[in-house]
């Protein structure tokens, strides 16, 4: 039993015990017993032979009505919590030590009052440690039942349900018990997925958090492991998400040592296809996670970060796929953050390789309809090419020639409409590049812009001089007005145009 379980447990048995002392004594005192204080003897007096023998025998037919009660109340409310969420509940049950102690305490003590209800004690002279023990065993029971109904309800809440499940799947792993391991997860994606049927967001978060901190726990484990346990074979290699993967996909994984990871991640993808359309928080908080593992990940090698790229791909083209741009654009906003910090640890080639999947998958929304998605995009690689002047300032140049690229196939024209918030991240851009003396890389810009239309041009120009808002005006996760523009850059909008002008 661990230390929480005992104090939900001993903190209101000890006080109704001494509360249930106070009453007695004064209700004695009251009395006139003021006697029986000084002979606690007296109080055993009516312990002993047949009268004592039918106190037992009825404290016993107590016991054993309370005994059915709380049984009859624990299975009631353990089915109902394993038909809401998991069947593991019922087996977190039968294994918690507290639920084995307290309901073992309550047979012994039925088994006992029976018992000494029966021995001959009349004819035992001054036979009370029997009839004592019997009766203070009682007490217990009873001072047990209400607290023991409190740790029951604390018990079966969901969220030390999860908390459990997730335990049980680290433990698995430090005991290498590999399909044990596997189970605990399925059931915390199972937890998240009948959360969610049942509107249940908070839970269906919890469990999505769960399976990223088994990831957590697990990463500091697979060190201790043997070579063994990173194998795909047995019972593994017919597990649902790998025994219809390549035998190149497989080979991978083991060599990565990383099939547990990309079994989390699935189960994350799988949750996210579920939740497209409705559960928008929970779609965010998978790409959060997601990236954040991915950052975790990157100190111990390539391999997990490599492999959130491919999730992270997979996330975009469902989300667009579904018809759920407000999800693609919490995915978008994730999968930069990532490109954000391979620029912190300097992984030049990540950097790059995000920059083009989100360029590629802001093409696919714009032919899918979803202009808006493209308008993210290039934001998303102009904030990436603000960052990489002060991180990994040769990357710019880089990055710029595909932030240039980004509306090439989507235009229809030249004076394409449905790239106006692409034509006003790139003046952004523009001037972000002239408030730090960088002209050579604004007129690149200018020169990628100078077909277009001019009074749609000087409309933007005018839009972003009167915006002085910084945070978008509705409650989103990201929170940014694309259309701000910080007062010094705002300053730099005549100098760009006088470039527009310039050959």
């Amino acid at each position: 039993m661990n230390q929480r379980a005992q104090m939900t447990l001993l903190t209101p048995i000890l006080g109704m015990l001494g509360l249930a002392l106070l009453l007695v004594v004064g209700a004695v005192v009251v009395d006139g017993g003021v006697a029986l204080l000084s002979q606690p003897d007296l109080w055993l007096s009516g312990l002993q032979g047949a009268a004592a023998l039918d106190r037992v025998a009825n404290a016993a037919e107590v016991v054993a009505g309370v005994l059915a009660i709380a049984i009859t109340v624990v299975a009631i409310v353990v089915e109902l919590a394993a038909n809401r969420y998991t069947h593991r509940i019922t087996q977190l049950f039968v294994r918690e030590r507290a639920n084995q102690v307290v309901l073992a305490f309550f047979v012994l003590t039925t088994i006992v009052c029976l018992w000494v209800s029966t021995a001959p004690l009349e004819q035992i002279a001054n036979a009370r440690v029997a009839p004592t023990m019997a009766m203070l065993m009682v007490t217990g029971c009873l001072l047990l039942l209400l607290p023991y109904l409190w740790f029951l309800f604390r018990f079966l809440a969901p969220r030390n349900i999860i908390a459990r499940i997730a335990a049980q799947a680290l433990d698995a792993a430090s005991a290498g018990l590999r399909q044990e391991m596997l189970e605990a997860i399925e059931e915390l994606e199972d937890m998240a997925r009948g959360a969610r049927q049942h509107h249940d967001r908070s839970i269906a978060l919890a469990s999505a958090d769960a399976l990223a901190d088994v990831m957590r726990g697990y990463r500091r484990l697979r060190e201790t492991l043997p070579p063994s346990w990173f194998k795909i074979d047995g019972d593994l290699a017919r597990d649902p998400d790998f025994v219809a993967l390549a035998p190149s996909a497989v080979a991978d994984l083991e060599a990565q040592r990383i099939w547990l990871e990309a079994k989390i991640l699935r189960q994350y993808l799988s949750l996210f296809e579920e939740g497209l359309g409705g559960e928008h928080d929970l779609g965010n908080l998978i790409a959060l996670n997601t990236r954040s593992l991915a950052a975790e990940y990157a100190s111990d090698g390539p391999e997990l970060p490599d492999l959130a790229v491919r999730f992270f791909n997979s996330f975009l083209r469902i989300a667009l796929r579904a018809g759920d741009l407000r999800t693609a654009y919490y995915v978008c906003d994730q999968y930069r953050g990532m490109a954000e910090d391979a620029l912190a640890r300097g992984d030049r080639e990540q950097l790059h390789q995000i920059a083009e999947h989100l360029h590629a998958y802001g093409n696919f929304a714009y032919d899918l309809g979803m202009t808006f998605l493209l308008e993210v995009v290039a934001w998303d690689i102009a904030t990436l090419i603000e960052r990489a002047a002060d991180t990994l300032p040769d990357e710019v140049d880089a990055l710029l020639d595909r932030f240039l690229k980004v509306d090439r196939e989507a235009e229809g024209g030249e004076h394409d409409e449905r790239l106006h918030g692409v034509r006003r991240t790139q003046i952004q851009l523009a001037t972000f590049f002239l408030a730090a003396d960088d002209e050579m890389r604004a007129r690149r810009i200018a020169q990628d812009m100078r077909d277009e239309d001019r009074p749609r041009l000087e409309a933007i120009r005018d839009a972003l001089q009167a915006e002085t808002r910084e945070q978008y005006w509705e409650a989103t996760d990201r929170g940014i007005n694309f259309s701000y523009l910080p007062p010094r850059r705002r300053e730099q909008l005549s100098r760009f145009f006088e470039l527009l002008d310039t050959p």
